[in-house]
């Protein structure tokens, strides 16, 4: 469930196949902006008590994290049962605009969507029957469904950040992001991020 809680975290960020050793990610739309800072990065649970999957520590350095470059992350996660497919993730992605918060829709798989199936995300992204990347073999964190229960911890570990190119609509400023897992209707996990994109 780390691998998966890094993931949609890490996603929210637009770095999901960087961060996992995948091709690197380039939005090719007119208007795209390159990607040069994320800053500010913070992160809180908003489950209730009762969800079973909580995000006990999460530290991402440097801040700000220049792009392309080299990210520091570390994070551990306790789930309390097995978790298996289908996962369904909701992200809800907020801009400041002054001192309101406007919700950005879902285009072309960024902003405030929904994914039916992490567990087929992850599968795309690393082929079943390959070993997961590291550093995750060498910590013993599985990168597929089901995810057992249990404690998982991924100490500080680097990972290279290749150019990332921004759609035109999302703009330098401040963001947050509310990402629900559930399977079956019940809530497994809440996390919301918060984080600034500087781009030119």
């Amino acid at each position: 469930m780390l691998c998966a809680g890094l993931a949609l975290a890490l996603c929210a960020l637009q770095l999901v196949p960087a961060a996992l050793g995948g091709p690197q990610l380039l939005l090719e739309r007119s208007g795209a902006r390159r990607l040069r800072k994320v800053g500010g990065f913070a992160w809180e649970n908003c489950g209730d008590k009762r969800d079973p999957v909580v995000l006990q520590s999460l530290s991402v350095a440097p801040d700000p994290i220049s792009i392309p470059g080299s990210l520091r992350v570390s994070a551990a996660v306790k789930s309390g049962k097995t978790l298996g497919s289908p996962l369904k993730a909701v992200l809800v992605v907020e801009k400041a605009l002054g001192d309101l918060w406007i919700q950005l829709p879902c285009i072309d798989q960024l902003g405030s969507c929904t994914y039916d199936d992490v567990c087929s995300i992850l599968d795309a992204l690393i082929p079943p029957g390959t070993p997961c990347p590291e550093p995750l073999l060498t910590y013993g964190i599985p990168c597929h469904c089901p995810f057992k229960a249990g404690s998982y911890s991924l100490p500080a570990s680097d990972f290279d950040v290749p150019d990332v190119e921004l759609p035109s609509w999302m703009t330098n400023g401040n963001y947050r992001v509310r990402v629900v897992v559930s399977n079956g209707g019940e809530e497994l996990s809440c996390v919301k991020l918060a984080f600034s994109l500087h781009s030119h």
